[in-house]
């Protein structure tokens, strides 16, 4: 045990934060494989893996927006609208193609508009994000009226439900993202200026650096990331509803704040938020298997949020 901390105090704060979240997944995996017998089957911990990819595509473009010391509120509203507006596509020209092009291109709009009322308008970016995801809700539901879509076509489905080697289809959509989004925050110059945004915008802006450019970019690509999440939803579910991604903003705060993202801006890497949001579809599935009812996960969700940011805090104080 004195080794493991020993370790753990001579990594880096970033090698720490993923340390301690490889270590609480282990810990939670085989307490739950005491507590549950079918948690370690192999249909299970596929299950557990396709959830946590569906997360991650969702929370990964929230990731960057948190980094960079904004907060984006409209990804579950705009998961609901692009995935209505794709299944409405698909069902009435039988065009995945086309569908996807809406879904993705929907989720793209919805961001630059986000972007826009931030850097353009000044407005806060929570009160601004609220503001869109009451919007679209609004607009989804009217849109909808009480209708739901579904039956679509077995190559889109293929997106949400398909394997290949025995691996399921979003989790290889997983791996390319995690792959370019590291490659783009660690390794490229807009990367790293939205690390500094998030630690200090003044200190950015009198740098150089184009703070409203690249702040239009993460809610863009944020945005982008929810319209590919809501594809793989709608292919998965095989149906859309206006309600499709209500629930779905809360779990991506918590997959993004578990990971090790600083709510505060400036710190966070996308392999975190792979963690977190193992950890969360984790704790998701053990209520499931433990027969805890579906009544309480937006409860244990909230106090996962509350503890992580309360950490956070904690952690901050510490540095500082």
């Amino acid at each position: 045990m004195k080794s493991i901390v020993d370790l753990l105090h001579h990594m880096s704060p970033e090698r720490r934060t993923l340390a301690l979240r490889l270590i609480a997944m282990a810990g939670l995996g085989l307490g739950l494989a005491v507590l549950a017998d079918s948690f370690g089957s192999m249909n299970n911990l596929v299950t557990v893996l396709r959830q946590a990819s569906l997360m991650f595509l969702l929370a990964s473009g929230l990731s960057l927006v948190i980094i960079s010391g904004g907060l984006d509120l409209s990804i579950g509203a705009n998961v609901s609208l692009s995935a209505c507006l794709a299944g409405t596509v698909i069902a009435a020209t039988g065009s995945s193609i086309a569908g996807v092009a809406v879904g993705a291109g929907c989720g793209t709009l919805i961001g630059i508009v986000n972007g826009w009322l931030i850097v353009g308008l000044r407005i806060p970016s929570f009160i601004a994000t609220y503001g869109t995801m009451w919007i679209l809700h609004g607009v989804t539901y009217w849109y909808m009226d009480g209708q739901t879509i579904h039956g679509m076509p077995s190559e889109f489905r293929m997106l949400g439900s398909g394997f290949f080697g025995g691996i399921p289809l979003p989790v290889y959509l997983m791996s390319l993202f995690l792959l370019a989004g590291t490659a783009f925050s660690q390794r490229t110059i807009w990367g790293q200026q939205i690390y500094a945004i998030g630690a200090n915008p003044v200190a950015a802006k009198l740098s150089g650096i184009p703070v409203n450019h690249r702040m239009l970019l993460v809610y863009t690509m944020s945005g982008f990331m929810a319209g590919l999440a809501s594809l793989v939803f709608l292919a998965r579910l095989n149906s859309a509803e206006a309600d499709l991604g209500e629930a779905l903003t809360l779990q991506a705060i918590a997959a993004v704040l578990i990971g090790g993202t600083s709510l505060f801006g400036g710190r966070g890497t996308l392999a975190g938020t792979l963690l977190g949001s193992l950890i969360l579809a984790i704790v998701l599935n053990g209520m499931n298997l433990l027969g805890i009812s579906a009544n309480w996960q937006p409860f244990i969700t909230g106090v996962i949020v509350i503890v992580s940011v309360l950490f956070d805090s904690l952690g901050r104080r510490r540095r500082a």
